[in-house]
Formats: C-alpha cells, structure tokens, sequence
C-alpha cells in the first residue's frame, strides 16, 4: 500500500525478493499537467510494469474493496507512504500490517519527517519498520536504519536516499519475520521529542527576524519541494539553495537584501546569508547570478 515515488523501491525490491505481491493498493488517478489529463500515481506505474493487480479505492471502508482486498488472502499487509488505515484494514492479514517511517521512531512522528527534521537541523536521522496499531506511528518497532545528515544535503536528497534504504529495511523486516528472528519492541515515548505534521503554506514562508541557520535550514528543509518562499516588492519568490555568508559585518535590519560581486545576501537576525538558487513569481527557477543580471535588486524581502 503506497502512492508516492518514495514507495516505489520498497515494491520494486519485494519482487527481487522474491515475495509474492498479491495486490498493490494506491490512491486514484488524478488530473494533472496543463491538459488535466488522469495520471496514476508511481506505485500503481510500477506494479502495472510487474502485471500486478490494482486497487484503487477512494473509501477504506468500502465493502466492495474490504471484500476484493480479503480475497487476495495476504499473510502481511506492507504500507509505505499512503494513507492512515481504518482498524478493519490493518487487522485483516493474519501476520499483521508494518509500515516503513522515514525517522527513528518515536521521534518526528507524523506526515513529513524528512522535512521536519533539516528544519530543525537535526544531524541524523533514519527509517522505522513498525508493526500498525491504532494510533498513528506508535506501533511497536521491527528494525531501524540509522544515517549521519550530510550538511549539505536538502528534503530532496534525503528523501531518494532514505527511499532506497529504507527499502532495504523493509525486505531485511520481512526476513526477519519469516524466520521468526524479530522481536517486536514497544516505543519508548521518552525519545518523541519532535513531531512532524503536514507541510503547510505557512510552514514554508521565511521570516527574517529569524536567525540565518534558521532560515538556511528551512529552506534546504523544503527544498525542492514545496520551497521556502517569501515576497520581494510585493511578489512571491522561492528560495532553493542557500549558504551561509562568509561576512563579518553585522547585518542591519532583518530581511536587507544586497548584492556582493556576483553574490546575492540577505540578512537574517543575526548574519548575513547568501540565496544560490531561487525562482521569481513567474520565472524559472534560477541561480542567483543569472537572477542577478536580468533583475532589479529588491531593497528588502518580506515587504
């Protein structure tokens, strides 16, 4: 059960396996592109390569899916990236359902872990196989996978690595499992530490009374999607990359916009940080330089 391309390694790695995938279930297609035509979601792509059957439901509690789902007759139900399970789903395969999260559980539960933890500016991070219970991301733990954050690493690169190790994880869970080498261990809630919600459109706007790590960390956080944003002269402007400036002065008002040789700065609360890539309302996303010789220079950002 999976919709995003972060799911597709773990289906793609159970077939090298050499388990026997009954069944993938996957959102509904949806419009999308300029001629709004339907397109299926990556997972359903994959398994459609694989000859693999396709359920689509919009209700979990549907009868009709619940029984087309039974008549598979899985012993383990495998969830990656989709939607929360009703009670009669997960309960359904006799061996139960897992789950892959991409953190260390208890921490950073919830729908955006990879995000969440850059913006906090965590170092390390990891992958969780869970056995699901009722409540979202407190099941009890199978295996973890751990992995340093390299510093200059954003939502995008952590997201394609955790993607092929936490597939990895999955297949060495389902090992475990058959072999009846895994013990199952509850949560310790004393490590929830941060939670990890949905991204909004507030999340990702940059507010420069910020500190410049803050605001560096917010960015590569979001990066390269929703992306951090924030307006200059009124309009809306995205900001991909970004880097610590190597300036000594202290910056002046939070949100100063300057130009250094090929350099763009601006200043957070308490340092001065340079934009390497960003994307003007209506424009292609850029790199600073290239913005910097076919633009006018805002005075300030988020103004």
């Amino acid at each position: 059960m999976g919709t995003p391309d972060f799911a597709v390694p773990t289906l793609e790695s159970l077939i090298r396996a050499g388990h026997e995938v009954r069944a993938v279930v996957t959102a509904a297609d949806k419009p999308a592109g300029r001629g709004r035509q339907l397109q299926s979601s990556p997972v359903k792509q994959a398994a459609l390569n694989h000859s693999i059957p396709v359920l689509q439901p919009e209700k979990l509690r549907d009868p009709d899916f619940l029984q087309a789902l039974s008549g598979y007759e899985a012993d383990l139900f495998v969830v990656v990236a989709f939607r929360m399970l009703p009670e009669v789903v997960w309960q359904m395969p006799p061996k139960g359902t897992i789950n892959l999260h991409a953190s260390l559980l208890p921490d950073y539960r919830g729908a955006a872990p990879i995000n969440h933890v850059l913006i906090n500016g965590e170092t390390q991070t990891g992958a969780t196989t869970f056995f699901i219970e009722k409540e979202i991301d407190t099941g009890q733990i199978l295996l973890q996978y751990k992995t340093p954050i390299p510093p200059e690493w954003n939502a995008g690169d952590l997201h394609d690595h955790l993607s092929i190790k936490g597939a990895d994880l999955v297949v060495e869970t389902l090992a475990g499992l058959e072999a009846g080498m895994l013990h199952p261990r509850p949560q310790d809630i004393s490590l929830a530490l941060h939670a990890a919600p949905k991204i909004f459109r507030e999340t990702c706007k940059l507010d420069f009374h910020q500190p410049a790590s803050a605001l560096h960390n917010l960015v590569r956080g979001l990066s390269p999607y929703p992306g951090a944003w924030c307006t200059a002269n009124g309009m809306v402007v995205k900001i991909y990359k970004t880097a610590p400036a190597m300036m000594f002065s202290a910056p002046p008002v939070p949100g100063k916009v300057l130009k250094s040789g090929k350099h763009l700065l601006v200043s957070g609360k308490d340092a001065w940080l340079e934009i390497l890539e960003l994307q003007p309302e209506g424009k292609k996303r850029m790199e600073a330089s290239a913005f910097l010789l076919g633009h006018d220079l805002p005075e300030f950002l988020n103004t």
